[in-house]
C-alpha cells in the first residue's frame, strides 16, 4: 500500500483541474523584465536610446503642434515606398526559386553590406558632420553631436536585437523566449529589425527637404533591397511557407521602410541640432545592422572572398552615385 499524500489545499486543487494562463501580455512583460535583470546593459542603454529617440519625437511634434511644416516629409514617403517596391521586386523570383546558391547568396549580401557601408558614410555622416559644424561653428562640437547620434543609434538596435525574439537564416534563434513565436514570426521579426533603420535613415535625410543628401541615400538603399528581398523570401520558404505566402510576407516587410521614414522623419525635423544628430542615429543603426548581422553571415560559409568583392563592388557604386546625384 503506497504511503498517503498530504491533502492539497482546495485552491491548488482548483488551479490543477482547471490552469489558467496569465494574460499573453502580462507573461511577456515577466519575461522581458527575467531578461533585462540578465542582461542589465542592454537594458540600460536600450532605455537611454528610447528616452533620445522620444524626447527627438516631441520636439518635433511641438515644432509641428506650432505650424512648422516638415519639407521633406512627400520625399521621404516617396523614399520609403521605393524601397517596399524594390523589396518586393527582388523577393519575385522566390515564385520559382527554392534557394540559390550559396555563393552567390553571399556575394549579393556582401554587396548589399557595401551600399549600405557607403550610405552611412557618404549620405549620412559627411552631412551630418557638415551640418553640425555649421550650426555650432565648431568642427569638434558638431562632429560630438553627430558621434551621440551614433551612439543613440547603436543602443537603440542594440536593444532591440536583445529584447526581440527573432532568427536569421543559418542562426539559432535570438532573444527571449523564441520558444513562444512560430518560426515564421521569427523570421518577420528579424525583417522588421533590419528594415527599420534602412527607413528611419530615408527619413532623416529627406528631412530638410535636401535632395543632394537623400536622393543618393534612397537609391542605394532601394538598390541593395533587392537581393534582401530574394533572401528573405527564400528563408521563408525555408521556414515552411508556400512560394505565394513567402512572397507576400518578404515584401510585406518593406512596410517598414516607409513607416521608419515618418519615424526618421519625425526625428530630425524640429530643432536645429535634431538634424545632425538624427543622421547620426541612423548610421549608428545601420552600421550595427551591418557589423552585426550581414557581415557575418557572408563569412560563415566560407566564401569570404566573393562577399568581399561584392561589398567593394557595392560600395564603390554608390560613392559613384553619391557623386552623380548629390
Amino acid at each position: 500500500m503506497s504511503p498517503s499524500r498530504p491533502a492539497m489545499p482546495p485552491s491548488t486543487i482548483t488551479a490543477a483541474a482547471n490552469p489558467v494562463a496569465s494574460p499573453p501580455f502580462a507573461g511577456w512583460v515577466a519575461t522581458w523584465l527575467a531578461h533585462a535583470r540578465q542582461h542589465p546593459a542592454a537594458a540600460i542603454g536600450l532605455g537611454l536610446a528610447l528616452l533620445g529617440v522620444l524626447a527627438l519625437l516631441v520636439q518635433s511634434l511641438l515644432q509641428l503642434a506650432l505650424g512648422d511644416v516638415v519639407p521633406g516629409l512627400r520625399y521621404a514617403l516617396l523614399g520609403g515606398a521605393v524601397g517596399l517596391a524594390a523589396t518586393t521586386l527582388g523577393a519575385l523570383p522566390a515564385l520559382a526559386l527554392r534557394s540559390i546558391p550559396q555563393k552567390l547568396e553571399d556575394s549579393l549580401l556582401g554587396f548589399a553590406a557595401g551600399m549600405m557601408l557607403a550610405a552611412c558614410a557618404f549620405s549620412l555622416l559627411l552631412p551630418g558632420l557638415q551640418a553640425g559644424a555649421e550650426m555650432l561653428g565648431n568642427k569638434p562640437l558638431g562632429a560630438a553631436v553627430v558621434v551621440l547620434g551614433m551612439a543613440l543609434g547603436v543602443m537603440l538596435m542594440l536593444g532591440l536585437d536583445q529584447f526581440t525574439p527573432h532568427e536569421h537564416d543559418q542562426f539559432g534563434p535570438c532573444g527571449p523566449a523564441p520558444e513562444r513565436c512560430g518560426r515564421v514570426w521569427l523570421f518577420v521579426f528579424a525583417i522588421a529589425l533590419h528594415n527599420l533603420p534602412e527607413g528611419m535613415a530615408i527619413g532623416v535625410s529627406f528631412s530638410q527637404g535636401d535632395m543632394r543628401v537623400g536622393l543618393p541615400l534612397a537609391t542605394a538603399i532601394a538598390l541593395q533591397d533587392i537581393p534582401e528581398g530574394l533572401a528573405v523570401a527564400l528563408a521563408l520558404r525555408s521556414a515552411g511557407l508556400t512560394p505565394r505566402l513567402a512572397v507576400l510576407v518578404a515584401g510585406a516587410s518593406g512596410l517598414l521602410e516607409p513607416l521608419g521614414a515618418l519615424l526618421g522623419v519625425g526625428l530630425s525635423s524640429g530643432l536645429a541640432l535634431a538634424y545632425p544628430t538624427g543622421l547620426g542615429l541612423a548610421a549608428g543603426a545601420m552600421l550595427f545592422v551591418v557589423s552585426h548581422e550581414v557581415i557575418p553571415q557572408t563569412h560563415r560559409n566560407g566564401h569570404q572572398t566573393p562577399a568581399t568583392i561584392g561589398l567593394m563592388i557595392g560600395f564603390a557604386l554608390m560613392m559613384v552615385l553619391d557623386t552623380a546625384l548629390g
